[in-house]
């Protein structure tokens, strides 16, 4: 009788042993669901961690693009004598800049070119090649946002403000084109003899200052470029 005994008990505790009561299920349910729920939180802290780098990365890459066409337009400016009239202008939540177009195998051209805020948006006014400074009169009298075979091109979006102001030698930085008007006049009376024809006159403006204002920037973007450097 006491081996059957302990056979039916042995039987008993080793089919207890085989599984997992309800208690312990809930339990392991419970530390899988918390550990899920950490897996996704860092996941999407990961996710979203990329998608702020990926848009900061191509929010420098538009500013990039936008100053450096404004250095390589200020460095292609003309004199204000080639022009006829300032080569840099400002105002108007605007810069314009006259400047050389040098293709390989032809004749250099000036260009009007005009940078604008439209409907929070910066867009680069271009004119096409102009053969003479009757052609960059005509141009410029022109109201230069597409027409007349201008181009436009969008370069910066979101931008609330758009400042610029220039350098005048021996004057300083100003946001009057009165100011500039007066250096040209300056120059002209200072003209000598021997110069004429030889050298142009010297520029009114030999720098310029950008300052782009956005919402979302604490405060506004600025560079400095050089003119004709």
């Amino acid at each position: 009788m006491k081996p059957i005994v302990r056979s039916e008990r042995r039987g008993m505790f080793m089919g207890r042993a085989r599984g997992f009561t309800l208690i312990e299920m809930l339990i392991a349910i419970a530390i899988l669901a918390v550990i899920a729920v950490l897996s996704w939180r860092g996941l999407d802290q990961v996710i979203r961690g990329r998608t702020t780098i990926t848009n900061a990365m191509e929010d420098e890459r538009v500013v990039a693009q936008l100053f450096d066409q404004m250095r390589i337009d200020a460095r292609q400016a003309t004199t204000d004598d080639q022009a006829g009239q300032p080569a840099i202008s400002i105002g108007g939540n605007g810069l314009q800049i006259v400047r050389g177009v040098f293709t390989p195998g032809a004749a250099p051209r000036l260009q009007v070119v005009r940078y604008r805020l439209v409907d929070g948006r910066i867009v680069r006014f271009a004119s096409p090649p102009l053969a003479n400074v009757g052609e960059v009169r005509r141009a410029l009298a022109g109201s230069g946002s597409g027409d007349d075979g201008w181009s436009a091109l969008p370069l910066m979006g979101g931008v609330r403000s758009l400042v610029a102001r220039v350098y005048i030698p021996a004057s300083g930085w100003t946001t009057q084109m009165r100011d500039v008007a007066s250096k040209i006049t300056e120059n002209d009376n200072n003209l000598k003899v021997p110069q004429l024809g030889n050298a142009p006159l010297p520029r009114a403006v030999t720098g310029i200052q950008v300052a782009v204002g956005a919402p979302n920037l604490a405060a506004p973007i600025t560079r400095v470029f050089l003119v004709g450097e």
